[in-house]
């Protein structure tokens, strides 16, 4: 006799992912993976170029946690073409690192995914940022430029969003969501939102969305959507001006993110960066002239916190 296999669905989690766990557990998982104390093999992705498509494979585990969790995810964008709005869809599966059973399904549809990604680049932004920084410049007009904004207002005071897009209807678009959560927002030139106090790049761009001239002293910049060795959000030269340089993980960041781009063209050195979650740990002392740049490429270790965590609040 076998028992079911618990399959929770979005509703579920919704609920039992509250900022509070998320945040934690992201920041735990961060400082965790900076310290050595995770298990992260290489990713694995696959592109669907007729459907401008790609499915990520993370999995991660946390030394002498419970459990482990392999992470599907998948993003479609072609759809708007075809009237259609993008696709976003994925899974979690929670695994005892005892047993090897698999203890639960998350069928989050990308949930989890979309807010580990947000708590990260909050979290990394808020503490590389100077403690007078305001105004925050969003390159990219989908779904997590939006939720890396409302992340970051949970951690600081934002005094003015600068929306950059290629479409303005798509930048007004998201400025207006950006309102309806209480948070003020409007279209800009990529040189106006370069020139923010914080900069968060989330775009599937294959060539540098900013100028790094434009980039002013004391700002910090985070580049989320560089997952893959084709694409490219941030320039060189900003790595060259940076006087701090952070990655979620050094391998992964050095063989697809934008810090490797950086230190292929002669920008930076292969050893120039320093572990994301050390600097969430130790307070930053910052002097605010200086610019400082986060890689953030996703590390399945806080896919598999934070899959821990709402399983534990789902079935404690």
């Amino acid at each position: 006799m076998t028992t079911a296999l618990p399959v929770f669905d979005l509703a579920a989690i919704e609920t039992a992912a509250t900022p509070e766990i998320v945040l934690e557990s992201v920041r735990d998982a961060l400082i965790a993976h900076a310290e050595g104390r995770t298990s992260v093999p290489p990713p694995l992705h696959m592109d669907f170029p007729q459907a401008n498509g790609d499915c990520h494979v993370k999995a991660g585990w946390i030394t002498d946690t419970a459990d482990f969790t392999v992470k599907i995810a998948t993003g479609f964008n072609r759809h708007p073409g075809l009237g259609m709005p993008p696709h976003h869809h994925g899974l979690a599966c929670v695994i005892s690192a005892h047993t090897g059973q698999i203890r639960a399904i998350l069928n989050d549809r990308g949930l989890l995914t979309a807010w580990r990604t947000a708590a990260a680049g909050a979290l990394v932004t808020h503490a590389m940022a100077r403690p007078t920084a305001l105004t925050l410049g969003l390159f990219g007009t989908g779904e997590q430029a939006c939720l890396q904004a409302v992340w970051l207002a949970k951690l600081r005071p934002i005094s003015q969003i600068l929306v950059h897009g290629r479409n303005l209807h798509n930048a007004t678009a998201l400025s207006e969501e950006l309102h309806k959560n209480g948070l003020p927002a409007r279209p800009a030139s990529a040189q106006q939102a370069a020139g923010a106090d914080m900069i968060i790049t989330t775009t599937p761009a294959t060539a540098p969305v900013l100028n790094a001239a434009d980039v002013r002293e004391g700002a910090h910049v985070t580049g989320i959507g560089t997952d893959t060795p084709h694409k490219n959000e941030l320039p060189p030269a900003l790595f060259h001006r940076a006087q701090l340089i952070a990655t979620d993980d050094h391998t992964q960041c050095l063989h697809h993110g934008d810090f490797g781009h950086a230190v292929r063209a002669g920008a930076t050195a292969q050893d120039s960066d320093t572990a994301a979650g050390l600097l969430l740990k130790t307070p930053l002392d910052r002097p605010d002239t200086v610019i400082t740049v986060a890689d953030l490429t996703g590390v399945g270790a806080l896919d598999a916190a934070l899959a821990s965590a709402v399983f534990n609040r789902l079935m404690p």
